[in-house]
C-alpha cells in the first residue's frame, strides 16, 4: 500500500509543475510584449514626433561635427544630411554679412598733465582662467584683458602642425588656445594646410581664396577690436587687421545673440570659442566634450555664457579633438582625443611682449596647391 501511494505521489509531481512551467512562459510572453510595444512607441516618438524629431536632429548634428559624419543619415536620411549641412552653412555666411556698429569701447591712454590729480584705476591682470558648467559640459573660460597681445602662430617646421603646447613652449609664450579651420582628409590630416586665410603680425602668411575672394575669419585688428564675420582678403588688409584665422559662425553680433535655441546649435560637441566684451577684453570658451565628465555644448549654450559675461561679438573657432587650452606650459582642459593634442596650423597664443614672438611664415615660397595634408 506503501508503495501504491508512493508511485501516486511520484506520478503527481509532474502535474503540479506543469502551472509553474505555464506561469514562467506567461510572465516572458507579457515582458517580450511590453517591451515590443515600448519600443515601438519610442520609434513612434523618435521619428513622428516633434520633441523626438528634435532630440533626433539633434544626434544628428553632433554626429556631423565627428569623423563619423555619414552616421548621421541613419537618424534623418542621406538626403536631410545633405540638405542640413548646406542650409548650416548656407546660415553662417548670411550671420557673417552684418557690419559691426563699433559698439567696443577700447581703452586710450588719458593724456599726460603735471596738474592732473586723477587716479589711474588699478591695472587688470593680463589674464584669468575660472570654471564654467553646465547641465551636460564643463570647461574654462579665459579673459584676455589686453587683445594686443595676441598673436596667431603657427608651425615652426614645413610639412605637419604642431601641438598648441609645443607652440607655447618653443615661443616662451604665458597661454595658448587653438585656432581656425584646416584641411583634414578623413580627419587623419597632418594639420598643416589650413583653410581660408591665416594672418600674423600684419603679414597674411597663407591665402587661398585671392585677395578678391571672401571668407569667415576670426582676428583682431591693430585697434584690438575683434574682426569676425565674412570679408573680402583685400578688406582685411585695408582695416588693419592683425591678426586672422578662418572659422564660422559669428553667433553674437553687435551684443545680440544669433542662435535661436538649442536645436540650432549645431549639436554638442567640445568647443573652442572667441568673444570681445565692450572693454574690449578677449574671451575664449575651452569646453571639454565627448568624455564621461563632459558631453559637450552647443553653439547656444557659449552663446548664452558669452551674452552674460557682456560680449558684443563672438565667432565660433575649431573645436571638437582639436580643442586644446594650455596655460603656463601646462594643458588645462582635456582634450576629446584618445591619442591628447592634435596637430594644428594656427593657435591663438598670448605675450607680454608679442612684437618680439619668434613667429615665422612655415608657407612662405611654398606652393600651396602641391600640400599634401594627409601626407606625415
Amino acid at each position: 500500500m506503501a508503495v501504491q501511494q508512493t508511485t501516486a505521489r511520484q506520478a503527481s509531481l509532474p502535474a503540479r509543475g506543469r502551472p509553474k512551467r505555464s506561469k514562467g512562459l506567461l510572465f516572458f510572453m507579457y515582458t517580450l510584449i511590453t517591451l515590443t510595444v515600448i519600443g515601438i512607441a519610442g520609434l513612434g516618438w523618435f521619428f513622428l514626433s516633434s520633441s523626438g524629431s528634435n532630440v533626433r536632429y539633434m544626434m544628428a548634428d553632433t554626429l556631423i561635427t565627428t569623423q563619423h559624419r555619414d552616421w548621421a543619415k541613419y537618424l534623418i536620411g542621406s538626403d536631410e544630411l545633405q540638405k542640413r549641412v548646406e542650409a548650416y552653412w548656407k546660415r553662417f555666411d548670411e550671420m557673417g554679412v552684418e557690419k559691426d556698429k563699433g559698439l567696443v569701447k577700447l581703452e586710450t591712454d588719458p593724456p599726460v598733465s603735471a596738474v592732473s590729480t586723477v587716479e589711474h584705476p588699478p591695472k587688470k591682470e593680463l589674464v584669468t582662467i575660472e570654471p564654467i558648467s553646465g547641465p551636460n559640459f564643463k570647461g574654462q573660460l579665459v579673459t584676455i584683458s589686453d587683445p594686443k597681445k595676441l598673436r596667431i602662430a603657427v608651425p615652426d617646421k614645413a610639412g605637419k602642425g604642431e601641438k598648441v603646447s609645443s607652440m607655447v613652449k618653443r615661443t616662451g609664450a604665458i597661454l595658448g588656445v587653438n585656432g581656425g579651420g584646416f584641411i583634414d582628409p578623413n580627419w587623419e590630416g597632418n594639420g598643416f594646410q589650413p583653410e581660408g586665410v591665416v594672418m600674423s603680425g600684419g603679414k597674411i602668411f597663407y591665402n587661398d581664396r585671392g585677395m578678391n575672394g571672401t571668407v569667415n575669419v576670426v582676428g583682431i585688428d591693430k585697434e584690438g577690436r575683434m574682426i569676425a564675420g565674412k570679408y573680402k582678403v583685400s578688406e582685411l588688409v585695408k582695416m588693419g587687421v592683425q591678426e586672422a584665422v578662418s572659422f564660422s559662425p559669428r553667433f553674437i553680433v553687435n551684443g545680440v545673440g544669433q542662435i535661436k535655441n538649442q536645436a540650432d546649435g549645431w549639436g554638442i560637441a567640445p568647443r573652442t570659442c572667441m568673444a570681445q566684451t565692450e572693454d574690449g577684453s578677449i574671451l575664449f570658451a575651452v569646453i571639454d566634450g565627448r568624455q564621461k565628465h563632459s558631453i559637450g555644448a552647443t553653439l547656444y549654450d557659449i552663446q548664452e555664457i558669452f551674452l552674460a559675461h557682456g560680449a558684443i561679438t563672438a565667432a565660433n573657432l575649431d573645436g571638437g579633438s582639436s580643442t586644446v587650452l594650455v596655460h603656463n606650459n601646462e594643458i588645462i582642459n582635456k582634450p576629446s582625443s584618445e591619442y591628447g593634442e592634435r596637430y594644428l596650423p594656427t593657435a591663438w597664443l598670448l605675450f607680454d611682449h608679442p612684437e618680439t614672438a619668434p613667429i615665422k611664415n612655415v608657407w612662405e615660397g611654398l606652393d600651396i596647391s602641391k600640400i599634401d595634408p594627409s601626407k606625415w
